[in-house]
C-alpha cells in the first residue's frame, strides 16, 4: 500500500500541571505541560499521531506553524516519504521562505518535529513494528539515508556514520535481547520539583527508593541556601550509594555558575544540567573545564536548537553528557545525526524526557542508541517523570527503574481521544471549569 496522506489535522492540548507545581524549576515557575498534538489521515485509514512539547502559553503558535507547513505533507504517500526521507526532512526545514522563520530552531523546527514525528508513526505502524524495533531492522545504509548530513561533515561524515553503524552489528542480537529482559536504565526527576515542599520531596523519595530508584535529579537555581538545604536533605533521603544530579534550567551567568556548583560539590552530583544559556556553547565549555576537578559533569540538550550546535558543544568539549529531545531536534531524523556524533565523540547520551509524551517518545531512540549505535550502558541512563501518563494508548512501561522496550507498533505518540478532548484548550472541558472558577 502506498499509504496517501489525505489530511493532517493539529489540536492545542494542555494540562493544567502548574495547579500543583508540577514540572517547575528555577526559570519555568508555573508549567502547564502542553503538547502540539498532530494526526495524520491516510487514503487507507492508517493513522500516524506525532506531537512536540511545549509548557502552556505559546503553543497556539506551535499549532499555526504546523499548520504552515501541512500543505508539504499532505498529498504525499508514505512510500514516497521514506524512499527519499532526507529530501523530505530537508523539504520541510529547506522551504524557501519558511526556513526563514528558523532554520532549524525555534517555533518553526518544534513544528516540523510534531510533523516529522507523525509520519515516523505512521510509518512503524504501516511496517507493524514499534519504532525501536523499526530502526533496529533497518540496514545501516538505509538508517544513513534519513539523516542530512548538511553542516556536520566537519565532524562526521556519512560513510563515518555506516562505518560505526556496521562495527555495532556485533553483539546488536544480543542487547536487543538484554533490552527486552532487563529494559534501559531510567532515573527519576518526579521527587523534587523546585515547587515541592520538603515533606513532599520525602515522602516521593522515600516511595521511589522502595520502587528500586537508585538515580534522582533534583531542580536548583532559585536561592543558594535553599539549594544547598534540599541538596542536602535529597543526598541524605538516597544515601552516599544513589546518583544524585541537579539541574539549573539556564539559570546562571558563566562565573555565577561555577561559584554555584562549586559550592554544591559536597552532595556528589553527577551532573549540573543547564548551567547557562542553551545557546552559549563556549560558556558550557568554560564551565565544565572549572568544574572537572570536582568530578562534576555537565549536561545539556533539552533545548538545544538542532545538530549543528549540538556537534559544536561536543567539537568544543562543552558537555559530558549529551540530552537529546524527542520534540526539540528535527525528529528522529536529526536525532539519529546526534546519537552518531556523541559516539564518535565518546560522549554518552542521557535523554532528555518527561513533559507530555517524551519519555514515550524518547525511550525509542534511546534503545537504538544502545542496540545499533553505542553498544554501552557506561554512565547512561533516560529521564523519567511520572506525570500523564494515562493519557496515551500505548504508555511507558517501567520496571525496577528501567523502561522496558515498547512492543506496540508506532512511536508510542497517540493520545486518548477523549483525553485530548477535554484537554483541548481553550474548549475542553478542564480548561472551561478552571477559566469559570
Amino acid at each position: 500500500m502506498l499509504h496517501k496522506i489525505t489530511s493532517l489535522t493539529v489540536r492545542d492540548v494542555r494540562f493544567p500541571t502548574s495547579l500543583e507545581q508540577h514540572g517547575s524549576d528555577a526559570m519555568h515557575t508555573d508549567p502547564d505541560y502542553s503538547v502540539a498534538y498532530v494526526v495524520l489521515d491516510t487514503d487507507c485509514g492508517l493513522k500516524g499521531f506525532g506531537l512536540t512539547f511545549t509548557v502552556g502559553k505559546g503553543t497556539e503558535i506551535v499549532v499555526c506553524a504546523v499548520e504552515a507547513v501541512a500543505g508539504l505533507v499532505v498529498g504525499k504517500s508514505l512510500q514516497e516519504i521514506v524512499s527519499d526521507f532526507r529530501g523530505f526532512y530537508r523539504l520541510l526545514t529547506s522551504d524557501g521562505q519558511m526556513r526563514w522563520l528558523g532554520p532549524e530552531k525555534g517555533v518553526i523546527h518544534l513544528a516540523i518535529a510534531a510533523v516529522l514525528n507523525a509520519v515516523w508513526d505512521l510509518w512503524a505502524r504501516a511496517e507493524g513494528k514499534p519504532l525501536w524495533k523499526l530502526l533496529v531492522d533497518m540496514d545501516p545504509k538505509q538508517i544513513v539515508s534519513c539523516i542530512d548530513f548538511r553542516y556536520i561533515t566537519d565532524a562526521l561524515t556519512e560513510e563515518e556514520a555506516v562505518e560505526i553503524l556496521v562495527k555495532a552489528q556485533e553483539g546488536k542480537q544480543r542487547r536487543e535481547e538484554h533490552m527486552l529482559k532487563e529494559g534501559y536504565p531510567a532515573y527519576t526527576t518526579s521527587c523534587a520539583w523546585l515547587g515541592y515542599s520538603d515533606q513532599l520531596l520525602k515522602q516521593l523519595c522515600t516511595d521511589a527508593l522502595k520502587s528500586g530508584w537508585t538515580k534522582f535529579k533534583v531542580k536548583v537555581g532559585a536561592d543558594l541556601e535553599d539549594d544547598k538545604r534540599r541538596c542536602r536533605l535529597m543526598r541524605q533521603m538516597i544515601g552516599p550509594d544513589n546518583t544524585l544530579m541537579i539541574d539549573a534550567n539556564q539559570r546562571w551567568d558563566v562565573a555565577e555558575a561555577i561559584s554555584w556548583v562549586s559550592s554544591l560539590a559536597e552532595f556528589k552530583p553527577l551532573w549540573v544540567e543547564e548551567p547557562t544559556s542553551p545557546d552559549d556553547i563556549l560558556g558550557h565549555a568554560a564551565i565544565s573545564k572549572a568544574l572537572a576537578p570536582l568530578g562534576i559533569g555537565v549536561a545539556t540538550g533539552e533545548q538545544c536548537h538542532n545538530r549543528v550546535m549540538f556537534k559544536q558543544f561536543l567539537q568544543a568539549s562543552a558537555l559530558q553528557f549529551v540530552q537529546i529531545d524527542s520534540c526539540r531536534l528535527g525528529s528522529v531524523n536529526e536525532n539519529l545525526a546526534v546519537l552518531l556524533m556523541a559516539h564518535k565523540f565518546q560522549v554518552p547520551v542521557c535523554p532528555h524526557a518527561g513533559g507530555v509524551g517524551l519519555c514515550e517518545l524518547v525511550q525509542h531512540l534511546i534503545l537504538f542508541d544502545y542496540i545499533c549505535v553505542s553498544g554501552s550502558l557506561g554512565n547512561r541512563m533516560c529521564e523519567y517523570v511520572d506525570h500523564l501518563h494515562e493519557h496515551f494508548t500505548s504508555p511507558v512501561v517501567i520496571h525496577d527503574a528501567h523502561y522496558m522496550p515498547p512492543k506496540d507498533p508506532g512511536y508510542s505518540c497517540e493520545m486518548l481521544e477523549s483525553s485530548v478532548q477535554s484537554h483541548q484548550y481553550p474548549e475542553g472541558d478542564v480548561w472551561t471549569l478552571i477559566m469559570n472558577k
